[in-house]
């Protein structure tokens, strides 16, 4: 008799794990293993990192910024990307070069390079003519994240890398240590249970008892994954740490709820796919004005250009590379989507400084003042609970046991 036994999940997707991710155990951080992981093949590829600075030319010059306070970022970088590609992990890799150039602070998520970027011998050179056609791998680690102009700039010259913005030392001993062949597996799991959705609607309970609901239509588009993996020698950027499912809504109507920098809370009221309003629930009121300020001046910064799904166990990193990628979360993004696959682009935009990609997140960290209370999935006839309370659903689970 054929067994009924359900398929068994890996350790990482037990209840106790799911409850308490700060448990589980990785492995120790080895750009080796990464790289091999992401980027296979990397025999005969000649690799490079980005770094940014306020000041590019003075603090790349000579490693300067090693013996200047913050920048724990580029340090990072300098510690477990550059000195172990200099030190055997290149030759390991079969990997040449592992130079290092600076760029300036963009400012803003997903805004476009200048091409100006800096040597370690204080040199200015060009990014289009010097760097992007001269290297088959580029890991960008940065402040802010330069996933969607590197995309483009991946296709145009030819290059594959990776956007790590973010990087902290939580990063590198979870995020950046998982086996990414497991993640892929996994996103592509949920990615196939999500697929081809009619909509996604999404309840927010706020502390006043008050329910939220947002619709975002997808028009039964194949959903897409970031899953880690650039393999092979096609052109393309892994956004690492990785492992989501994402959308890109055709249509958006209702309202969510809002955490802005500063922790003032509103309620944004979305129609046609478009924030059109902030409305004040406890905070400052000028930020509230601010942001109706700019969403009247720049209608473009207001539309919604992705829907996003954590398919990863992970501990709370405290920034949202990592964070949006945790099972039981989801993230919104308004602003351009090209790198996605959409129809917003940098130049629809009436300011330079307002084409970012903004990502955001609701997770128990970093909207305690709300609850994701629910997320349902409506595909034809087929009506599913993907997310209660923060808690992937029976549904996902049941996806991720195939």
């Amino acid at each position: 008799m054929a067994s009924t036994a359900s398929p068994k999940l890996p350790d990482y997707l037990s209840p106790e794990i799911l409850l308490n991710p700060e448990k589980r155990e990785f492995p120790k951080f080895d750009v080796v293993r990464l790289l091999h992981t992401v980027f296979e093949p990397t025999k005969n590829c000649k690799v490079c990192i980005l770094l940014d600075f306020d000041e590019p030319a003075g603090h790349i010059k000579d490693f300067a910024f090693l013996n200047e306070e913050g920048f724990p970022i580029q340090k990072n970088a300098y510690n477990y990307f550059y000195l172990p590609l200099q030190n055997g992990a290149m030759e390991k890799l079969g990997m040449t070069g592992g130079e290092v150039f600076a760029y300036r602070y963009t400012r803003g998520s997903n805004l476009d390079l200048a091409d100006e970027v800096w040597d370690t011998s204080g040199n200015l050179l060009s990014l289009d003519k010097d760097i992007y056609p001269h290297y088959d791998l580029i890991l960008c680690i940065s402040t802010w994240s330069a996933t969607a102009p590197l995309t483009a700039k991946s296709k145009e010259h030819g290059f594959r890398g990776a956007t790590l913005h973010g990087l902290n030392d939580v990063i590198l001993n979870s995020g950046l240590s998982v086996d990414y062949r497991e993640v892929s597996r996994d996103a592509e799991k949920i990615r196939l249970a999500l697929t081809n959705a009619d909509r996604i609607e999404i309840d927010f309970e706020l502390e006043d008892g008050r329910v939220l609901t947002a619709t975002l239509g997808l028009d039964k588009q194949d959903a897409q994954k970031s899953h880690g993996l650039c393999l092979g020698e096609k052109p393309d950027i892994a956004n690492l740490p990785a492992g989501e499912v994402y959308f890109v809504p055709t249509d958006a109507n209702g309202q969510f709820p809002m955490k802005y920098e500063d922790g003032t809370l509103g309620v944004l009221d979305v129609k046609d796919r478009c924030i059109y309003r902030s409305t004040l629930i406890e905070g400052n009121q000028q930020t509230i004005d601010d942001h109706n300020a700019r969403l009247a001046d720049d209608p473009m910064t207001g539309t919604l250009g992705e829907l996003g799904f954590g398919t990863q166990v992970l501990p709370v990193s405290y920034a949202d590379i990592q964070d949006e990628k945790v099972l039981g979360t989801c993230h919104l993004a308004t602003g351009r989507d090209d790198h996605l696959g959409g129809d917003i682009l940098p130049d629809m935009f009436k300011k330079h400084e307002n084409a970012t990609h903004d990502d955001i997140l609701f997770a128990p960290h970093k909207t305690p003042n709300f609850n994701l209370s629910q997320v349902r999935m409506i595909r034809g006839d087929q009506h599913e609970v993907l997310i209660n309370d923060f808690r992937p659903s029976q549904y996902l689970m049941d996806a991720l046991a195939k």
